[in-house]
C-alpha cells in the first residue's frame, strides 16, 4: 500500500506492506485523514518518544471490507477513571500506524457509524479536535445554552470545532486571534470578537489552548465563579499569574486534553443531532500530504487541514 512515512532522514510517500491486524482489529480502507498539531510536532522531533519509521494521521474516516462507513475515535486505552487518562494511554499515529495510508487496522471498539450527513473529509475532521472540544466545553466546562464562552486562538481545528460546537449549543461565543482575517471569518458563522473593555466579567467559560502570561487576563474577563480550561499551552508557560484574583472571583481553573470514549461518542451524537459541518480550511491527495503539512507548519489555516488518501 502507499504511505506517507516518517523515518529519521526523510518524509515521503512509499509502497510499504499493508498491515497485519491483530484479532480485536479490523481493516479499514482509509477514506480521509484530517492534520493535528501533534502531527506538525512529531514530523520536527518536537515530541516525547518518537519512534521511527511512523506513519502519521490520527484522525480517520475510513470503509470497512463490509462497506459500511466509520470514524476512528484517536484515544487509545483510555482506561478506567473517566476523570483522566491512564497510564497505558497513547493516540493513534504513533508509536501505531497512522491514517495516512491506503489501509490501517484500529480496534474494533474504536470504531464508530459516521455521521450520515458529512462528507468524508468533514467526518474526518472529528476524531482528536471534536472530542478535545467536546470535552473541554461540556464535560469539563460545563457549558450551558445562554452562557457566554471565549474561545482563544480561533482559526485552530479545535477552536473552530469548539466555536460550531458552542454555537449549536446556544451559547453566545466570543473568540480572539491575533489575525484580523480569522476573526472576520469566524464572525462569518455567529460568532464575536472579543473585546476587553465590553466583556470584562462576562464571561461563563474560557476555552484556550495559548496559556503563557495571556492567561492572567482572561481572569479579568470571567465573570465570579466561572471556568477556565486549558487545552493547550501554544505560548508557553504562564509566569505571571495572578493568583488573588483567582481565590477572590472563585474561579475554576481546568485542564483537559482529548476524551473518553463515552466524550467520543457523545460528540458524534452531538453533531449528528445539531447537524454540525465541520470547517475545512483546505483538501490535498496523499501525494500532496507534504504539502498539507507545509501549511499546517504556517498556521494560517482556518479549519482542519484534510488529505484524501484513496479515490
Amino acid at each position: 500500500m502507499r504511505a506517507l512515512v516518517l523515518r529519521e532522514q526523510s518524509f515521503g510517500i512509499e509502497e510499504i506492506p499493508s498491515p497485519v491486524c491483530a484479532a480485536d482489529h479490523i481493516r479499514l480502507n482509509v477514506l480521509a485523514c484530517s492534520l493535528n498539531h501533534r502531527d506538525q510536532y512529531i514530523r520536527d522531533g518536537q515530541y516525547a518518544k518518537i519512534k521511527y519509521p511512523v506513519v502519521l494521521g490520527s484522525d480517520v474516516c475510513g470503509i470497512t471490507d463490509d462497506g459500511d462507513r466509520v470514524v476512528v475515535d484517536a484515544s487509545q486505552a483510555w482506561g478506567p477513571d473517566a476523570r483522566a487518562q491512564g497510564r497505558d494511554f497513547h493516540i493513534l499515529g504513533m508509536p501505531t500506524q497512522g491514517g495516512l495510508a491506503e489501509e490501517i487496522c484500529v480496534p474494533a471498539a474504536n470504531v464508530y457509524p459516521a455521521p450520515s450527513h458529512l462528507s468524508d473529509e468533514e467526518v474526518a475532521c472529528l476524531p482528536i479536535g471534536g472530542v478535545t472540544a467536546y470535552r473541554a466545553l461540556f464535560t469539563r466546562g460545563e457549558l450551558m445554552a445562554g452562557q457566554t464562552v471565549l474561545i482563544t486562538g480561533i482559526g485552530g481545528g479545535v477552536a473552530t470545532l469548539a466555536m460550531m460546537f458552542a454555537l449549536a449549543a446556544g451559547a453566545r461565543v466570543l473568540v480572539s486571534s491575533r489575525s484580523k482575517q480569522k476573526l472576520a471569518l469566524a464572525e462569518e458563522y455567529g460568532a464575536v470578537a472579543v473585546d476587553t473593555a465590553r466583556d470584562r466579567a462576562t464571561v461563563d467559560l474560557v476555552v484556550d489552548s495559548i496559556g503563557g502570561d495571556v492567561l492572567t487576563e482572561y481572569f479579568e474577563l470571567v465573570r465570579p465563579g466561572g471556568t477556565i480550561v486549558i487545552y493547550g499551552a501554544s505560548a508557553g508557560t504562564a509566569n505571571n499569574v495572578n493568583l488573588h484574583r483567582v481565590f477572590w472571583k472563585q474561579l475554576n481553573i481546568l485542564g483537559s486534553t482529548m476524551g473518553t470514549p463515552r466524550d467520543f461518542a457523545n460528540m458524534l451524537e452531538f453533531v449528528h443531532r445539531h447537524e454540525v459541518h465541520p470547517i475545512i480550511d483546505s483538501l490535498y491527495s496523499l501525494d500532496e500530504a507534504e504539502q498539507a503539512f507545509n501549511r499546517m507548519k504556517a498556521a494560517e489555516q482556518f479549519g482542519k487541514i484534510v488529505v484524501r488518501c484513496s479515490a
